[in-house]
């Protein structure tokens, strides 16, 4: 199958993602959420610095593409971040982890709108699948359901910052290199942050004083591998698959967050979110093509 090294290089990105969600749990519990955020991005793009002086990759940038990266960080990385963050305290995790399960849908919708991806039956099935899979995981937990809150709108507006950051780094893919577009945007997007912190949490990093050692390891952790190497290997993804295809792999996050909470916090995993992450895979093989391609050689083969 075409790509599949890069299909199993993104799916351990989910693990990782996923496993994070458990992390960035540990981490909001000691720190004052929004500025250990901006610290923590920061933290990855310090991972990834060296890359780019390195290789130089700054200096093979124009102008449009700086502007660009500028754009990914605000979008990408202010925005999500801070919607996200609001709009988690001010609903409930099933409606949270439900509507950001809309990512890869609102993504293959703009990639079809603004890059001309070609929307197939076979991605419109997985899309789906993809989403069924999610609902299944996140609204099978007990006392799970969505009831409409206010914070429901931040978080729609933080998949569709998401949304469009991938979409813009799509757009680059032929002008500007992957560590450059994610190492810079991490760096604009972690100031930008870091200033909104200043002003909605005045005593955040008075909260810095209270971490113990196993919180700070799990930062640094989560920092340098789920955000710097994490964000590397999927902008990377994306330049070379495409944001539509690359979104599909979202899905995987939550059951693999569910697996994280089996094993470090003692949650159970239920059949029925077993059955979502089948859904999951489902719309993975369908919105990547697999089948198209098995059917395109089959048709080769007997012509």
């Amino acid at each position: 199958m075409k790509n599949w090294h890069l299909y199993i290089l993104i799916t351990m990105i989910m693990v990782v993602w996923g496993f994070n969600v458990i992390a960035i749990k540990i981490i909001v519990t000691h720190f004052a959420p929004v500025t250990i955020t901006s610290l923590r991005i920061f933290i990855a793009f310090l991972t990834l610095a060296p890359m780019l002086f390195y290789r130089s990759e700054i200096k093979k940038l124009a102008k449009k593409d700086i502007l660009f990266i500028g754009l990914v960080a605000v979008f990408g990385v202010l925005g999500h971040h801070y919607f996200l963050s609001v709009g988690l305290s001010k609903t409930s995790a099933a409606n949270g982890g439900l509507i950001l399960g809309s990512v890869p849908i609102v993504t293959t919708v703009a990639a079809a709108l603004f890059l001309g991806d070609r929307l197939t039956i076979f991605r419109i099935f997985g899309l789906v699948f993809g989403f069924s899979g999610v609902a299944l995981i996140m609204l099978m937990k007990p006392g799970a359901s969505f009831n409409f809150a206010v914070g429901d709108i931040f978080i729609f507006c933080a998949v569709l910052s998401q949304a469009i950051s991938f979409i813009l780094i799509n757009k680059m893919s032929n002008t500007a290199g992957t560590q450059a577009v994610t190492g810079l945007s991490l760096m604009m997007g972690s100031v930008m942050l870091f200033s909104v912190s200043l002003a909605i949490e005045p005593t955040g990093l008075a909260t810095l004083k209270t971490g113990n050692l196993t919180a700070w390891l799990v930062f640094f952790a989560s920092g340098v591998i789920a955000t710097a190497f994490g964000h590397l290997i999927y902008n990377h993804a994306i330049q070379k698959i495409g944001a539509g295809q690359a979104s599909l792999f979202l899905n995987l996050s939550p059951f693999f967050s569910l697996v994280g909470a089996f094993l470090f916090l003692g949650e159970k995993i239920y059949s029925i979110q077993w059955l979502g992450f089948f859904f999951i895979v489902a719309g993975v093989v369908l919105g990547t093509g697999f089948l198209e391609q098995g059917n395109l050689i089959r048709t080769k083969k007997s012509a």
